[in-house]
């Protein structure tokens, strides 16, 4: 294939909101090369989609996330070393034989697929939910399969657990709650586009675009049972006219799903103004919360084998579902 997107750990399930009437999507010239965000449990995640499939992936941005697989497959070890604790150590030397084992097994892409892929890494230092000191790991982990050269760590930033923007209407950069969006005057989403693809424009004011939220089940038959039945994609103007354009996958955090903030984030981030101004369609897929049977009341995305120990290679659940979805509208 050519080379050409938790944290807290309560019994309290995200509160549910009405969501918008789901849409059929337009026929898009999407290049093949995609690349991905995510914050905290969206960051785990696009570290993992990353990994399985990189072939298709150019580059990767993580915010308040921390190594590939830190969590070993158990909620105990991610409690203890992949969350907000300062004494947090993960066990690297085991994590990165179990990837190089599924690497090996064709569950993880060849490492070769990874050298020459853009990596930004970010994380506020006032975060008090996942422990900044992870980014260093993170990044140290990275240094193995990519070029330092291509790699961006971001760690002097006085912020908490959010995604920081530069609009003024958010709340403060110090607050670490729902819809974990923040007034920081910082454009994270400028930033991170920047560094993934080069030069880019300057966003535009106002989002002529639109977002679309689509049948996540019907458009990829492995969503069912572990993505929540609605997701958003925003097409701009210029690609749903027939324009090429390429697509970025952005993994929302833990109670930052649609049934808990709204379209508070796939709205919110600036994603969606560079989308409009760089020929960029951004999907926001969706989890959904549950309970019971699997547990995760926060709607987080799987880091630590919710769905299933495969969770982190291209057999897990959730990239697998993810994975139909980008075939599905880049094909």
């Amino acid at each position: 294939m050519r080379k050409f997107k938790l944290f807290s750990f309560t019994l309290l399930s995200a509160v549910t909101l009405p969501l918008a009437a789901q849409q059929a999507l337009p026929k898009l010239q999407l290049a093949e090369q995609i690349t991905l965000s995510g914050l905290s449990s969206g960051a785990y995640m696009a570290g993992q989609y990353h990994l399985a499939f990189a072939e298709q992936v150019s580059g990767v941005a993580m915010l308040a996330g921390g190594p590939v697989y830190c969590a070993q497959n158990s909620l105990g070890l991610a409690l203890e070393h992949c969350f907000n604790k300062a004494s947090s150590s993960p066990d690297m030397s085991a994590i990165n034989q179990y990837l190089t084992a599924q690497r090996t097994a064709g569950k993880l892409a060849p490492v070769t697929a990874l050298k020459n892929d853009k990596v930004w890494i970010f994380h506020g230092n006032k975060d008090t939910t996942v422990y900044p000191g992870l980014a260093a790991v993170l990044n140290q982990q990275y240094q193995q399969w990519v070029d330092a050269g291509n790699i961006a760590l971001i760690t002097d930033k006085a912020f908490g657990h959010t995604f920081p923007t530069d609009n003024t209407a958010l709340g403060s950069c110090d607050v670490s709650e729902a819809p974990f969006l923040a007034s920081c005057n910082y454009d994270a989403a400028g930033e991170l586009l920047k560094h993934l693809l080069g030069s880019i424009n300057a966003k535009t004011a106002t989002g002529n675009g639109q977002l679309i939220p689509f049948n996540q089940h019907q458009l990829a038959a492995a969503a069912k049972g572990t993505l929540a039945e609605t997701g958003y994609l925003y097409v701009p103007q210029s690609c749903a006219s027939g324009e090429s354009c390429r697509l970025h996958v952005s993994f929302h955090g833990c109670k930052q799903n649609a049934a808990s903030v709204d379209q508070a984030y796939v709205s919110g981030s600036g994603l969606n103004n560079y989308a409009d101004s760089n020929n960029i369609v951004v999907l926001y897929p969706q989890t959904t919360a549950s309970s019971i049977n699997p547990f995760n009341p926060n709607a987080c995305w799987d880091w630590w084998g919710y769905t299933g120990a495969e969770y982190a290679t291209k057999e897990g659940m959730q990239l697998k579902a993810i994975h139909q979805l980008v075939q599905a509208l880049t094909d």
